[in-house]
C-alpha cells in the first residue's frame, strides 16, 4: 500500500484543480471506494432485496434442490427423518414452549424464519424445530428444560467472556454492593466513580459516558462527531455492524434510506483517498471483527446458499490499514470511532486498540463489560466528549438516558473490571492467540484426516465455519451439531463464539463431537454434488428460479 500520507498529497493535488473540479469527478471516486458487492451498493442491496421472491422446496424438491440421483435423495430423507424423530424425543419441552411462546414473541418469530436458506425453512421449522429456552448454565455448558446438557458455542452473542459461572458470582455481587441504594435512578453509586477511573485507564482516553446498550454507545459516539466537527456523514465499510440504528445499517433492514451515510470498501486505497477529499464526513467508524471477514456481513447460515463463504485474519495487514486509515482521519480531522462492543476485551484485555496497536479518537464498549447485565460505554477524548459549547450556551448536544449508570449495571460492571486485574484472569490472556489458533488447527486437521469439506477459521475465541463443497445444504452442519449436544446461536454454524474458561478437556470434547457430526452428515449424503458443481453454478441456478418464479413459470 502507498503511504497514507502520499495519498493525502495525492488528494491535495486533485482538490487543488479541485476547486473547479466537477462534482461528476467527486462523484467517480466515491464510486471507486464503494465495495463491488451488492454490500457496498445498499440502495441497489435493497431495491434487490424487494424483488426476491419467496419460493417453498416441497418435499421432494427439498431433497433434491441440487438434482441429487434418488439413491442420494433416499440417503438424505432417512437422516433428516432420524434427526426429526430424534428433536422431537429429546427435546419435547423445550420445543414445546418456544412453539407457544412463538405465536406473541416477534423476535421468535423472526430468528426461527431465518436459521436457513428460506427455500428450505417451512420444512425445517415443522420438522426440526430448535428450543429457544434453557434452564441453566455451569462451566462451558447450558441445560435446556428437558435435561439435555449442551456444549455452549453461543457466547451469549458475545457477552460471555469469562465463563458463565463467573458472571452469576458477579452479578450476585453487584446485588449486595448495591443492594441498600436499590434502582435509584439519576443519582450516582459511589462505584460509579471507580468505574470511570478504571475505564479511562484501560482506554487510555479522558472522559466515559454509560449507556444501556452497544447501539446507544455508538449512536452518541456519531452524535458527538457531527456536533463538534459540523459535518454530516458518517463512514461505515462493507458488511460491518454497528447496531440495528438507521444511520448504521443504511441497506437490506431499514426501512428508511441513510442519505448521510457511505458505506465504503475496508482496506482500500480508494477510501483513503475518498476520506482525503471529501469535507463532509464527520467520522470513520471501525468494527475490527471485519478483521475475519473484511466487506462481508456476519455469516449466518440462512445465507449460506452454497461454499463460497470466506473468512480470516492477517493482522499485520489489518494493523497496517488502521494505521494508515488513522492518519487520513487526523489529517482531515475526521473523527475515528473504534466500535469495540463485541470484540472489546474478548481479544485483547486493552482491546482492539491494543490488538491492533492504533488509538481512537473515541471508543465504544459494551457486552462483556456489563459484568453479564446490559451495558454500553463511550469512552473518547475530552474536546469529542464535551456535550456543549461554553461560549454558546444554548448550543447542546443532549445525550441522557434514564437508566444510564443504573446502580446494578454499575456494579456488576465494577465487579467485571476487577476481575480483569486478578492473576487468573490475566492468565487467559495469556498466549491467548496461540492457544486458540492451535485449538483451530487441531481441529482443522482432524477435520482433513477425515475426508470431510469443513474447516473453521477464527480470530482468538470467535470462529466461523467454512465448506470446502459448492453444496446447497451446507447449513444442515448446524442441525446435526445440536444433535451432538453443541449449542449455536440462530445464525447457525457462521459464527461460534468461546468463552476463555474453555480447558482443553472441555475443547477436546467439543472437537470430538464437531467431527462426529459432520462425519454423520457426510455419511447422509448431504455433501454429494454433481459432476462438475461451483459456487457460481448454484448462485446462477438460484438466479434463474427466482426470476422464473417472478414471471408466473414456478409454482
Amino acid at each position: 500500500m502507498t503511504s497514507a500520507l502520499a495519498l493525502l498529497a495525492a488528494a491535495a493535488a486533485v482538490g487543488t484543480a479541485g476547486l473547479a473540479a466537477p462534482k461528476a469527478h467527486r462523484r467517480l471516486l466515491l464510486s471507486k471506494s464503494k465495495h463491488k458487492s451488492l454490500g457496498g451498493h445498499v440502495r441497489m442491496a435493497k431495491r434487490f432485496a424487494g424483488l426476491v421472491p419467496f419460493i417453498d422446496y416441497g418435499e421432494a424438491r427439498f431433497f433434491t434442490a441440487d438434482m441429487a440421483p434418488e439413491e442420494v435423495a433416499d440417503r438424505r430423507r432417512a437422516g433428516f427423518e432420524r434427526l426429526s424423530l430424534l428433536f422431537a424425543t429429546r427435546y419435547p419441552k423445550s420445543r414445546a414452549l418456544t412453539a407457544r411462546t412463538r405465536e406473541g414473541l416477534s423476535d421468535l418469530q423472526f430468528t426461527g424464519s431465518y436459521r436457513v436458506p428460506f427455500q428450505f425453512s417451512r420444512i425445517v421449522r415443522e420438522r426440526l424445530g430448535v428450543g429457544a429456552f434453557v434452564e441453566s448454565s455451569a462451566g462451558v455448558t447450558v441445560t435446556d428444560l428437558d435435561g439435555n446438557v449442551f456444549y455452549d458455542l453461543t457466547g451469549s452473542y458475545g457477552v460471555n467472556l469469562l465463563g458463565y459461572d463467573a458472571y452469576k458470582a458477579i452479578i450476585a455481587e453487584a446485588g449486595e454492593k448495591v443492594g441498600a441504594l436499590g434502582p435509584v435512578l439519576g443519582s450516582y453509586h459511589p462505584i460509579v466513580a471507580d468505574n470511570v477511573a478504571r475505564l479511562r485507564a484501560l482506554s487510555g482516553l479522558d472522559e466515559v459516558s454509560f449507556h444501556m446498550s452497544g447501539t446507544e454507545a455508538v449512536m452518541q459516539a456519531v452524535r458527538l462527531a457531527r456536533y463538534h466537527t459540523g459535518r454530516t456523514h458518517l463512514v461505515r465499510f462493507c458488511g460491518a455492524y454497528h447496531g440495528w440504528w438507521g444511520d448504521v445499517q443504511p441497506g437490506i433492514g431499514n426501512p428508511i434510506p441513510a442519505d448521510h451515510t457511505y458505506t465504503l470498501a475496508d482496506m482500500s486505497e480508494a477510501t483513503l483517498r475518498t476520506l482525503a477529499s471529501r469535507k463532509n464526513i464527520a467520522c470513520v467508524l471501525i468494527n475490527p471483527l471485519q478483521a475475519l471477514h473484511i466487506n462481508s456481513a456476519a455469516p449466518s447460515d440462512n445465507l449460506l446458499v452454497d461454499g463460497s463463504r470466506r473468512a480470516g485474519v492477517d493482522r499485520a495487514a489489518y494493523a497496517e490499514w488502521l494505521a494508515q486509515l488513522a492518519e487520513v482521519c487526523r489529517a482531515k480531522g475526521i473523527v475515528l470511532i473504534l466500535d469495540d462492543v463485541f470484540t472489546g476485551f474478548r481479544i485483547a484485555k486493552g482491546g482492539a486498540a491494543e490488538y491492533f496497536g492504533i488509538r481512537p479518537d473515541l471508543v465504544t464498549y459494551g457486552k462483556s463489560l456489563g459484568g453479564g447485565l446490559p451495558v454500553g460505554v463511550l469512552c473518547g477524548e475530552a474536546a469529542l466528549m464535551k456535550r456543549f459549547r461554553p461560549d454558546r450556551p444554548a448550543d447542546i448536544c443532549f445525550a441522557r438516558g434514564t437508566f444510564n449508570a443504573h446502580p446494578y449495571v454499575m456494579a456488576a460492571m465494577n465487579g467485571f473490571l476487577r476481575e480483569l486485574e486478578k492473576p487468573a484472569t490475566a492468565a487467559l490472556y495469556q498466549g491467548m492467540d496461540e492457544r486458540w489458533a492451535g485449538r483451530a488447527e487441531s481441529l482443522n486437521a482432524r477435520l482433513a484426516g477425515e475426508g470431510l469439506p469443513v474447516r473453521v477459521a477464527s480470530h482468538t475465541t470467535i470462529w466461523t465455519v467454512l465448506y470446502d463443497v459448492p453444496s446447497r445444504y451446507n447449513w444442515m452442519l448446524q442441525y446435526y451439531l445440536r444433535a451432538h449436544g453443541l449449542a449455536l446461536s440462530w445464525v447457525g454454524s457462521g459464527r461460534i463464539i468461546f468463552s476463555l474458561n474453555y480447558s482443553d478437556a472441555d475443547f477436546a470434547e467439543v472437537a470430538d463431537r464437531f467431527v462426529s457430526a459432520a462425519k454423520e452428515m457426510a455419511a447422509d449424503g448431504w455433501w454429494w454434488t454433481p459432476e462438475g458443481a461451483s459456487n457460481k453454478a448454484i448462485r446462477r441456478g438460484i438466479l434463474k428460479e427466482m426470476i422464473a418464479k417472478r414471471l408466473g413459470r414456478l409454482g
